[in-house]
């Protein structure tokens, strides 16, 4: 997991949740089971849509590098410019 997608998971979850409560309410079912079910398929569904929805936006972005970072040392590299 990516940070991104770690805050795509909040976004995710409410807009799953309450497409599935809306969908659940259209077809007639108005009680606390449809909401209970449309909630933890919500819950369940967030991480891996939030996660393949981070992964197409890195993808989808020229900017973005997918580049290893490097190995950090104890000791900095004497050659390395000053911050």
């Amino acid at each position: 997991m990516d940070r991104l997608s770690i805050v795509l998971t909040l976004m995710t979850g409410a807009v799953l949740t309450g497409s599935l409560t809306v969908a659940a309410f259209s077809l007639g079912y108005y009680g606390w089971p449809a909401v209970i079910f449309a909630a933890v398929v919500g819950f369940i569904a967030s991480w891996p849509v939030a996660y393949l929805i981070s992964r197409w936006i890195k993808r989808s972005d020229p900017a973005w590098t997918d580049r290893k970072p490097q190995q950090s040392r104890i000791v900095p590299d004497p050659d390395a410019p000053e911050v």
